[in-house]
């Protein structure tokens, strides 16, 4: 009986052992991601890793965060010669950790949704899925077993407008790409199984009620405008991010 016990605990330990998850994450996105919002240097990244490392079952994560700000889907795609590389440069060094899941956590979309401004924009919804998709496709197929989470993108005043022109119809484009990105999403569950999830979905709802609270006023050409998380929005939308990671890749 008593070894029955032993070989059962030893069973659970291992087993436990076993379990713990290594990732390697590169974080791809614009002034939000880089962390522009936060006064204190501490970007949404940092506080998404942070949450990981706290969780049950993680045993280490390791990141870079290439958020470049202003940056557009057009920005990211790959023979640009922009940032694709930036994300490839980290994941290349990422990547050489064998133990180690490889993820790629992007948040693109408000500067694609200006009305003028930014490298491209105005976006259409169905160009904006195109870029996505073609950021996507080349990273899966550079880094064989990487995987990739999509957070939807985050709300902004419809006053906003600051060397680029946003207002209400760039919040409107925005909230096109999001059924763009779910569906785009739907579409690699049959091409690449178990490798795109869907990430965060709950904080451009969450920042429209509490922008206030959590988002940093900025004077405008319309008036102070409400663009980037604060502080402790920053740390907010970070473990947003975290959590979305924790459900769909742990």
């Amino acid at each position: 009986m008593k070894l029955k016990t032993l070989v059962a605990v030893f069973l659970l330990i291992s087993l436990n052992v076993f379990s713990q998850t290594k990732l390697s994450i590169v974080f791809i996105g614009n002034s939000i991601t880089q962390g522009k919002g936060g006064d204190n240097g501490v970007p949404p990244p940092t506080h998404a890793v942070n949450y990981l490392k706290e969780q049950k079952g993680v045993d280490d994560v390791l990141y870079a965060n290439v958020g470049r700000s202003g940056s557009t889907t057009v920005d990211w795609l790959p023979g640009t010669g922009k940032y694709f590389t930036l994300a490839t440069a980290a994941a290349d060094s990422l990547y050489l950790k064998k133990d180690h899941q490889l993820l790629f956590s992007m948040k693109l979309g408000t500067n694609d949704s200006a009305i003028e401004g930014p490298n491209g924009s105005p976006v259409s919804k169905e160009n904006y899925k195109a870029n996505v998709q073609t950021i996507v496709s080349e990273l899966l197929k550079r880094y064989p077993g990487s995987k990739v989470i999509i957070h939807h993108p985050i709300w902004y005043s419809t006053n906003t407008y600051n060397r680029s022109k946003y207002l209400a119809e760039g919040l409107e484009r925005l909230q096109t790409y999001i059924p763009e990105l779910d569906a785009l999403i739907g579409e690699y569950k049959t091409t690449e199984p178990g490798r795109v999830f869907k990430g965060d979905t709950k904080a451009f709802k969450y920042f429209k009620k509490h922008y206030l609270k959590l988002f940093k006023p900025e004077n405008g050409q319309q008036g102070v405008f409400y663009l980037h998380p604060n502080v402790e929005g920053v740390t907010v939308l970070g473990e947003y991010w975290g959590k979305a990671i924790k459900k769909k890749v742990l």
